[in-house]
């Protein structure tokens, strides 16, 4: 993420504090480092903070979908709809329990899945399960007509709410709707731990099963033993589960960090408003914001109109890197990935808008601890390259 050279504006960088560096320092002198009492009280911060009853820590967002589904009891040969524009996470945890994506296109302008594509897949194919929903960037999918979708069809609903922290659908956080909705605390997020990850749920059953199956399938972990009238040394093996529990030096981070997330928020949303007045008359699209969504402004994603440029995408990302500017690109869709495209037979107009949204888009650095000098130089050699290679 950092260039060698000490005036690079790197992409992405976590905001870090005294209260999180102390927090782990506590954890560190506490002699428990593994899923304790850190962990719970995160848990428990979170979970009121979404205002749902049920939020079990995990060690990164793709162990959170992958317990995500098979809670709600996803099983070999199953289907599941997600969208192709999204990181390979998504779509890997559905073949980890031997069921099959299908991907359904994006709309051209929030770059969510588009609802009407999604009605006449679930009214085509038969064998689907579940709706696994990405909230592209920060900002909510169509809820409603999702939430209909779903039960005309009797799916149940996983959210891949990586970007989407804190993002609400008409008043509502997102967290709320989907029966298992997980989250990312990596390095880049709003709230950041490093690596880790968070799901809630309302359903006593989904959140039981959760709990048991992150730590090996064992009925108590070692901090619920070691508070226990049961001996310290006895468990339980109830099912065969999985390494994905958080430890509480990972939890230290997380306490302090949701703490700070409104405030992350603001400035997010600040420097997103900044972007969106200073870039207005390029030949560019700034992100479209939907009436109904909130947005947790975890990427902001400009399409470059290439039709009125002399230069292609990674022209311009090589000119921002040159002047000293770090770009992202999200994301390179799934059906143009090896592995997705071999496996499937996929080409790449299989899904259209996925691919031309890729092909124009660029993620600016946004970032609390940007200063406005910071912003307004972004704007700056944006403003200069693509101006000086306008047709």
């Amino acid at each position: 993420m950092m260039s060698m050279n000490d005036n690079f504006l790197p992409f992405a960088l976590p905001c870090i504090g005294e209260e999180e560096i102390n927090e782990v320092v506590d954890t560190l002198r506490s002699g428990w480092l593994t899923t304790g009492p850190k962990t719970k009280r995160f848990e428990e911060d979170f979970a009121k903070f979404i205002g749902i009853p049920y939020a079990l820590a995990v060690n990164s967002c793709t162990a959170g979908l992958h317990l995500a589904l098979e809670a709600i009891g996803i099983k070999p040969g199953d289907k599941v709809v997600t969208t192709p524009y999204t990181f390979t996470a998504t779509a890997e945890v559905i073949r980890y329990l031997g069921a099959e994506p299908l991907f359904v296109d994006i709309e051209p302008d929030t770059f969510n899945i588009n609802t009407h594509k999604l009605a006449a897949t679930l009214e085509r194919v038969e064998g689907i399960k579940a709706i696994l929903l990405v909230h592209f960037g920060g900002q909510a999918c169509d809820m409603d007509n999702i939430l209909a979708l779903a039960k005309a069809h009797s799916l149940k609903i996983v959210e891949d709410a990586a970007h989407a922290l804190p993002t609400y659908y008409k008043g509502q956080k997102i967290g709320l709707f989907a029966d298992i909705t997980a989250y990312s605390f990596y390095v880049t997020k709003t709230l950041a731990t490093g690596e880790g990850g968070m799901i809630v749920t309302a359903n006593p059953d989904y959140a039981e099963r959760i709990r048991i199956l992150r730590l090996h399938g064992i009925s108590r972990d070692v901090f619920d033993r070691a508070y226990s009238e049961l001996p310290k040394w006895y468990y339980e093996v109830v099912a065969p589960g999985f390494k994905y529990n958080m430890t509480d030096i990972t939890a230290a981070l997380g306490i302090h960090q949701l703490q700070k997330v409104n405030t992350f928020l603001q400035r997010r949303t600040e420097i997103a408003e900044q972007y969106t007045q200073g870039l207005a008359d390029l030949p560019l699209r700034t992100p479209y914001l939907h009436p109904d969504s909130s947005h947790a402004w975890h990427l902001y994603v400009i399409q470059l109109q290439l039709e009125d440029l002399i230069i292609d995408r990674n022209t311009f990302i090589e000119r921002m890197s040159d002047a000293g500017i770090g770009t992202s690109v999200h994301f390179i869709p799934l059906h143009l990935q090896k592995y997705w495209r071999e496996r499937y037979g996929f080409k790449p107009d299989d899904f259209p808008v996925a691919l031309e949204v890729y092909q124009r888009a660029v993620s600016l650095p946004i970032y609390p601890s940007m200063s406005d000098a910071d912003v307004t130089r972004v704007i700056r050699i944006t403003r200069q390259i693509l101006k000086n290679t306008q047709k």
